[in-house]
């Protein structure tokens, strides 16, 4: 269970949760490459986080939060590899955390230690020292650098203690990088697995429907079939979509000079309700917009939203495209997933958490592609179990 503050977060309960997290364990990726190139990797994005913040100066505002992020990314690499070679992490925590401490050992020994011990001295607010910051981080690469060349030279194998040495290194590095940035470790593990377990939760319960206590004439409907059909009129093929008999929308073209059949993608939007829970064009082409409470009806139910939906839907296709349609893709990018709600921020749609977005946008595809294959079909949303699903037409 993660703790509630970041300040009652211990580093060995750090390591058991972002073990939890893993999902590279069992699958032949049990060897310290995974995690080892990993921590190689987000020290690198930690560096060009450094470069944009001096590229860009004034007009880079994400720096400071951008931080802290691959902070976190760096401590999970970090406490995986220590996993993986059975290496306890409170254990060098305390031995840095005496040998930093005055007075020599402590009389009491304990078993674990808090992030906050390790940074007794941390400013809380303020931007770091940027010339010491650069250089500690250039000392983290270079500790990085070392275990990375020792690796593969095949001389960690051969001596396991060197592993141990080279880690306490880059962990100290660590602790001196963010004390220098001014970032709390407790606060940077802390959003670290909120970020992690948000994508890879340990159940996935579905939240309730965002309108479950408004009035049903205000509610999506629970159970759609939508049929989404082809038709020529003039010699220009059209999409349309027929609901209960009724033409509902405007009939669609690709608005595009190459054809790429993003004339389906309301598709997306059932999936979205479907899935989510939150679709604005389809509350708009239904009529079930939340008139009974005018501050949800302007901002969640109004033509921003409807935009931003829509504009999610572009962005994404844009992407699945170059992965065919995301076929044969259990999983998606994470920073496709943060970018997407990253659209929806400050909607309602922001508190649907990142495994659910994935899915609305996987069981959306698997629909599209149907769609595409028969050029046409019947969508069956159903928001009560959270499915969608395709049937061919009956000519």
């Amino acid at each position: 269970m993660l703790a509630a503050s970041p300040m009652a977060l211990s580093v060995s309960q750090y390591q058991e949760l972002a073990r939890a997290t893993d999902r590279t364990v069992g699958r032949g990726a049990g060897s310290l490459d995974f995690p080892l190139l990993g921590l190689f990797g987000e020290i690198g994005s930690l560096l060009s986080e450094l470069k944009k913040k001096q590229r860009d100066t004034v007009s880079y505002f994400g720096y400071e939060e951008s931080v802290v992020e691959e902070l976190g990314d760096v401590l999970w690499y970090f406490s995986s590899l220590a996993t993986r070679a059975g290496i306890s992490l409170s254990e060098m925590s305390l031995q840095i955390h005496r040998e930093s401490a005055r007075g020599g050992r402590p009389r009491r020994q304990p078993r674990d230690i808090m992030f906050a011990a390790l940074q007794p001295a941390l400013k809380a607010t303020g931007p770091g020292a940027q010339d010491a910051f650069e250089a500690t981080l250039m000392r983290l690469a270079g500790e990085a650098g070392k275990l990375v060349a020792d690796f593969s030279a095949g001389r960690i194998k051969r001596n396991s203690d060197l592993l141990s040495t080279h880690m306490s290194s880059i962990f100290r590095a660590l602790i001196d990088a963010a004390n220098e940035a001014h970032v709390s470790l407790a606060a940077a593990a802390h959003r670290n697995l909120e970020k992690t377990f948000d994508r890879w939760p340990e159940k996935r319960t579905y939240p309730a429907l965002f309108d479950a206590d408004d009035d049903p004439a205000e509610q999506i409907p629970r159970g759609i079939e939508m049929q989404i059909f082809e038709k020529a009129v003039n010699n220009q093929t059209y999409v349309f979509l027929r609901c209960n008999g009724i033409n509902i929308g405007d009939r669609l073209t690709d608005n595009k000079l190459e054809k790429d059949d993003y004339r389906f993608h309301d598709v997306f939007h059932l999936a979205n309700a479907a899935i989510l829970g939150w679709s604005p064009v389809l509350r708009a082409l239904f009529r079930v917009k939340r008139k009974s409470r005018p501050k949800l009806d302007e901002a969640e139910d109004g033509a921003r939203a409807i935009l931003i939906e829509e504009g999610i839907s572009t962005w994404v296709f844009n992407h699945a495209t170059r992965l065919n349609d995301f076929e044969q893709l259990k999983s998606l990018d994470l920073g496709l997933l943060k970018a997407v709600r990253e659209l929806v921020s400050g909607y309602e749609a922001e508190r649907c958490p990142l495994w659910l977005w994935e899915e609305a946008i996987l069981r959306g595809y698997d629909v599209f592609r149907q769609l595409r294959k028969h050029r046409g079909g019947t969508i069956v949303a159903d928001l009560t179990k959270r499915t969608i699903t395709f049937k061919k037409m009956t000519k």
